[in-house]
Formats: structure tokens, C-alpha cells, sequence
């Protein structure tokens, strides 16, 4: 395994943890009751792309656990109270004179509103940067998905621009509104930074 992984993270009452394929039957319940929440944000295949669909859980970890043994991926499971609430994935790790990862997530709309995510990523990348090593965060968002607009707000993350049709997402290729941070930027930890913006 590579430096900080795996790795449990917690703060309050939310917890990180390694997604496994033991989490597949509480992911495809909790997928299945959010399906209408997350269809509009969920990443799809363009037609000419056959070779790979992920459509289990299964099949997702499994990918995931071999490109986290690989130091390429941290695919984190948000627990809620001890409750199965969603995922927070770093992908598209470089390593190199980029030192760089991408930031995804979804989270069970029960526990939306809540600052759940904002407190997710931030632990994410306050580990990202303390212990994995990297430089720099970026996190893409659509310019239509309002509730994760908050969550790069409420971080504190500065936009660096605008990459039209970036992702197939929903069916289409979708214009994606690019956020990020690095080490420079974070004199005090995120989750502090989130905390302090509240008081």
C-alpha cells in the first residue's frame, strides 16, 4: 500500500473509512433510494465506449481497491453516525512533479443539508496534504448542481475555470465549472478553514 492508505478518518460524529466490496449490499440500497437525487450528477458511458461499466458496487471496489493499491485512488465510505451515507473518492492521483488528485462524491439525500460533505472533503483533503503528499486538490462540478457549488464555497476553494463538455455525465457531455486547492493555500488545516467560516 501507499503513504496514507488505508486510512480512517473522523470528526464528530462522521466518520471515513476504505470502501470494500463488503459495503455492496447497503451501496446499491442506498444508490437505489437516491436514484432520482443522483441521476442528474452520475457519470455515463458515450455510446462508442463499450470495454468497461462499472454496475455493480462490486465490480466499482474492486476497481477502486486495485487503483488504491496502486497509489492512484482513495476511495473513502462516509459514515453518518455510524450509518452507511455515501462516498468521497479521490481519483486521478499523479504523482511526479504534479503531485495532484481529483475529488468526487455523492452522499444519501437523508443526510444532505447537513454539512456532511463539506466536512467529508475537507477531512479528505487535510489527509491529502498532511499524509498522502499531494500539492493540489481539484474538484470539477457542473454549473447546475447548486449543492456542490456550496460545498467548494464553504471550503473556501478558488475557481480556475471552465471546462466545456468535460465529463460524460447523465447521458450527455457536460461543461464542468473547475475548483481547486493546494498546500500554499492552506495555512491552517480545511477543517479548521470550514469551521472557522461558521463561527
Amino acid at each position: 500500500m501507499r503513504p496514507g492508505w488505508p486510512a480512517r478518518l473522523s470528526h464528530g460524529n462522521v466518520r471515513l473509512r476504505p470502501l470494500t466490496t463488503r459495503d455492496a449490499p447497503t451501496w446499491d440500497r442506498v444508490r437505489e433510494q437516491n436514484r432520482l437525487w443522483l441521476s442528474p450528477w452520475e457519470a455515463s458511458l458515450p455510446a462508442s465506449e463499450s470495454t468497461y461499466s462499472p454496475t455493480t458496487l462490486r465490480q466499482l471496489a474492486r476497481r477502486l481497491v486495485r487503483a488504491a493499491r496502486r497509489g492512484e485512488a482513495l476511495p473513502f465510505v462516509i459514515e453518518v453516525d455510524g450509518e452507511f451515507a455515501g462516498q468521497v473518492t479521490v481519483s486521478n492521483v499523479v504523482r511526479g512533479s504534479a503531485q495532484f488528485g481529483s475529488i468526487g462524491y455523492w452522499l444519501d439525500q437523508r443526510h444532505a443539508g447537513r454539512g456532511v460533505v463539506p466536512l467529508a472533503v475537507a477531512m479528505v483533503i487535510d489527509h491529502c496534504f498532511s499524509t498522502v503528499g499531494l500539492h493540489r486538490i481539484e474538484i470539477a462540478i457542473r454549473p447546475e448542481n447548486s449543492n456542490s457549488l456550496r460545498v467548494v464555497e464553504k471550503l473556501g476553494m478558488r475557481e480556475i475555470g471552465l471546462a466545456p463538455r468535460f465529463l460524460h455525465i447523465d447521458g450527455a457531455w457536460r461543461d464542468h465549472r473547475l475548483f481547486a486547492v493546494t498546500v500554499e493555500e492552506c495555512p491552517v488545516s480545511m477543517v479548521d478553514r470550514l469551521l472557522q467560516s461558521h463561527e
